[in-house]
């Protein structure tokens, strides 16, 4: 705890000589941005930065029910792509397809699906194809 500003000595001289000396002594070199830059503050303000950073750096997602899906079948198209083997390809199909179906039988909030299910069989000759080139 700090000690109490005295009489007759200016608040900032005060508040200067006790950052100097917890800075002496070292007490905010275990802080967690110690030693990196100030972020940019060229942006705007915006008044909800913290729970945008919050949400950011635990991965959070704020899009509509559809349009997530819609970035699920993407991913599913990149997985594929990596896939090591046909399990795995019709694996995730099958999963994708799965959520697919259920969006299309109960459509989400949000914009238009605009989704139909992969057909399994034409995606699996297509990355065999690709692994033999």
């Amino acid at each position: 705890m700090t000690e109490r500003k005295p009489p007759g000595v200016s608040f900032e001289s005060f508040v200067d000589k006790q950052i100097r000396e917890a800075s002496e002594r070292g007490e905010f070199s275990s802080l967690s941005g110690f030693g990196k830059p100030l972020p940019d503050d060229a942006a705007p303000y915006d008044e909800l930065w913290w729970i945008k950073g919050k949400m950011h750096r635990e991965g959070a997602s704020v899009l509509p029910p559809s349009l997530a899906l819609r970035k699920a079948a993407e991913d599913a198209e990149a997985e594929v792509a990596a896939a090591v083997s046909e399990s795995q390809v019709r694996r995730i199909l099958g999963e994708i397809n799965t959520r697919i179906g259920e969006a299309l039988l109960r459509p989400p909030a949000g914009p238009p699906l605009n989704l139909k299910p992969f057909d399994v069989e034409t995606t699996v000759e297509r990355w065999r194809a690709q692994r033999s080139a």
